[in-house]
């Protein structure tokens, strides 16, 4: 049995509009890419559990457990959403410690904790700055340390650089990777960038109409 496991249906009337099936090792890093509407974030969604499938046939597998119906805070997966998604009325280190805060930690502890995350994703100094004082790339690192520090085992990325310019995309792309590398997580982003998809994967799946039309590893893709 692979790591993860999914099988994502969702039915419409009298019609499948998502069927999705697929499976990663730990450490994979999978993008799955194709035009609007093509039912890459239902999947993300339903993985993450956002949204209920309404198929008796959905199955997700996450490390030897079936999560299908489990709550959305019992998966062990965090998410990145495209806009950050943060507290607006939190500062920096009480957005990324809050997770940590729900599970029992005490804030000092917890912001201790947020100070060394904001390190790692290199905005030492932003504790105590408000989200509406950020830019694009900065919510977007904020938002990749509270989702990382409660450890999740998988990653999952909704289109987390498509709201930044094509510069700094480049170095988000490269600190993904670098944590990555250092923390070893497994990683499922849905991007409609091809490019960007060559450049962080391990696996591509391509979609459309709700189908994939290509899977499979990165270096068949390129060939």
């Amino acid at each position: 049995m692979a790591w993860f496991e999914a099988n994502c249906l969702e039915k419409k009337w009298d019609s499948v509009s998502v069927s999705l099936s697929f499976s990663l090792e730990q450490k994979d890093f999978l993008c799955i890419v194709g035009p609007s509407g093509s039912g890459k974030s239902t999947v993300l969604r339903m993985i993450a559990g956002i949204l209920k499938s309404n198929s008796p046939e959905t199955k997700i597998i996450l490390d030897g457990k079936n999560i299908t119906d489990e709550k959305l805070g019992k998966r062990n997966c965090g998410m990145v959403f495209q806009n950050g998604s943060l507290f607006m009325n939190m500062n920096v280190e009480d957005n990324v410690a809050y997770g940590l805060v729900c599970r029992g930690l005490s804030k000092k502890e917890g912001r201790a904790k947020a100070s060394q995350w904001l390190s790692m994703v290199n905005l030492s100094g932003f504790e105590k700055r408000m989200p509406g004082t950020l830019s694009g790339g900065e919510m977007q690192r904020v938002a990749l340390a509270r989702t990382l520090i409660v450890s999740p085992k998988l990653l999952l990325l909704d289109e987390p650089l498509s709201a930044v310019d094509a510069p700094l995309r480049a170095k988000l792309c490269d600190d993904i990777l670098r944590m990555k590398e250092e923390l070893g997580f497994t990683a499922i982003m849905v991007t409609h960038d091809l490019e960007e998809a060559k450049r962080m994967s391990t696996k591509i799946i391509r979609m459309e109409k709700g189908r994939a039309v290509w899977q499979g590893n990165s270096e068949d893709f390129l060939r």
